[in-house]
C-alpha cells in the first residue's frame, strides 16, 4: 500500500488550490465522465477550491478526489453502469466515490433524534450533533445465483427488462438478504419465491460492490434439486431452462457478476 493510500482522508474537507490530480464527480449512481476519462489538474485551474473532498485514493498514479456532490451542478453526467468494461479495481473505486456521497447525501440528519448529524474526523461516519448517535455506511446485502440442471442454465427475464416486442436480457436471480437470514437461506429463499424451483449444493463464487446506490451482490452456483417454473409474476416476465449446446438469448453486460456466473456456469455444463 502507498504512502497516499495510508493518509487517504475520512472526511470532506474544503479544497486547497494547490491540491491536484482527478477529480470525481458524482450525482446519484453517476459520475462526471469526460473525454473517456475522469477530469484532471489542480483545484485552481479546474475552478474547485469553493467546494469540498477527500482523498479516495489513486487514479492513473496520481491523487483521486471524491468531490462532494451538488444536486445543482449542470454537468452532463454518465452511468457508473456504462463503465462495467474498465478494470475490476478501476470499477470498485469509483463505486466506492458514489457509494460514500450517496451516504453523506442521505445522512445528513440523526436516524434517532431527527437533529443535524456531521461527518466524523476520525473514520467515515456521521454524528448528530445533539444525542451523538453514530451512523456508518449502509450497505444491503444481495444475493446473485446461477442455477444449473445437468447441461441447462436457469435464466430470467425480469420485468425491468422486459418491453412490449423485445424480451430483453436473460439474467440469474438475485434478490436482497433479509434479516436474520443467511446468504444461502436468502438464496434458496429467491429462487423459490421467483420460480418455484429448490436448489441444492449451494456454494460460494465471488462478489462484486454494486453501487445502485449501495448493494453488495454476493454471487453463489447452485445445483437443481426439484420442481417446475412457475413464476412471481410480479417480478419475472418469464424464466427457462436453456440448453448450453443452443444459442442463448441476450445477457448481461460483461463486467457485471450476472454474466461471470453464467459462463462459469456454462463451463460446468459443457464439463457434464
Amino acid at each position: 500500500m502507498t504512502a497516499l493510500l495510508k493518509q487517504k482522508e475520512k472526511n470532506m474537507k474544503a479544497i486547497q488550490p494547490e491540491d491536484q490530480g482527478y477529480w470525481l464527480f458524482t450525482k446519484g449512481s453517476m459520475i462526471y465522465w469526460q473525454e473517456n476519462d475522469l477530469p484532471f489538474g489542480s483545484a485552481k485551474e479546474l475552478g474547485l477550491t469553493t467546494q469540498k473532498a477527500m482523498l479516495l485514493g489513486k487514479w492513473k498514479s496520481q491523487p483521486l478526489w471524491l468531490v462532494a456532490e451538488n444536486e445543482q451542478d449542470e454537468r452532463e453526467y454518465l452511468s457508473l453502469r456504462s463503465l462495467l468494461s474498465l478494470l475490476t479495481e478501476d470499477f470498485h473505486l469509483l463505486s466506492r466515490g458514489v457509494e460514500i456521497n450517496h451516504f453523506l447525501k442521505t445522512h445528513q440528519f440523526c436516524g434517532k433524534c431527527g437533529q443535524k448529524a456531521e461527518q466524523t474526523h476520525d473514520e467515515l461516519a456521521v454524528q448528530c450533533t445533539s444525542c451523538s448517535y453514530r451512523t456508518y455506511p449502509v450497505i444491503c446485502p444481495s444475493i446473485i445465483v446461477a442455477v444449473r440442471r445437468g447441461t441447462e442454465i436457469l435464466l430470467a427475464n425480469h420485468k425491468r427488462h422486459y418491453t412490449p416486442g423485445k424480451a430483453g436480457i436473460y439474467t440469474t436471480l438475485a434478490g436482497f438478504v433479509e434479516v436474520g437470514e443467511t446468504f444461502e437461506d436468502a438464496v434458496r429463499r429467491e429462487v423459490f419465491e421467483e420460480t418455484g424451483i429448490r436448489i441444492k449444493n449451494i456454494r460460494y463464487f465471488g462478489s462484486q460492490p454494486w453501487a445502485f446506490p449501495n448493494s453488495q451482490m454476493v454471487g453463489f452456483l447452485a445445483d437443481y434439486d426439484s420442481g417446475d417454473i412457475q413464476l412471481q409474476e410480479t417480478e419475472l416476465h418469464d424464466a427457462q431452462w436453456f440448453s448450453s449446446a443452443a444459442p442463448l438469448p441476450e445477457l448481461p453486460p460483461t463486467g457485471t457478476i450476472a454474466l461471470k456466473l453464467i459462463n462459469a456456469t456454462l463451463e460446468l455444463c459443457k464439463a457434464e
